[in-house]
């Protein structure tokens, strides 16, 4: 993927993000962030510096929380925000788990 790409993704989830942003500080500055962060390779909730998924959910909860209530528990974070935006996460390209990722899209983007 490359930086043309990867960039159009990042403008493309932060805007998804600041849909649902609780006030204009998440809008401007922690959806950005959020979005950027998204497309390193490891669990967003460490590459964002938390402790688990439970404080994860705790954060969109606080900052995007209309976003929080439409998420099903048993989808995780990163793949939920791609999902919405129907792209594939840079990370799905690298991931180990993908016959346990809930419905995984990887398989219709190399099909």
């Amino acid at each position: 993927m490359n930086n043309v790409e990867l960039k159009k993704m990042e403008s493309t989830v932060t805007a998804f993000l600041r849909s649902y942003a609780s006030n204009e500080t998440v809008s401007q500055e922690i959806a950005p962030m959020v979005a950027k962060t998204s497309l390193m390779m490891g669990h967003l909730y460490e590459d964002l510096g938390l402790k688990n998924r439970f404080v994860m959910g705790q954060f969109m909860k606080k900052n995007f929380p209309r976003l929080a209530a439409e998420k099903p528990k048993e989808i995780l974070w990163k793949k939920y925000i791609y999902d919405r935006v129907n792209l594939v996460a840079p990370a799905c390209f690298e991931c180990k788990d993908q016959v346990n990722c809930f419905a995984c899209r990887l398989e219709d983007e190399c099909a």
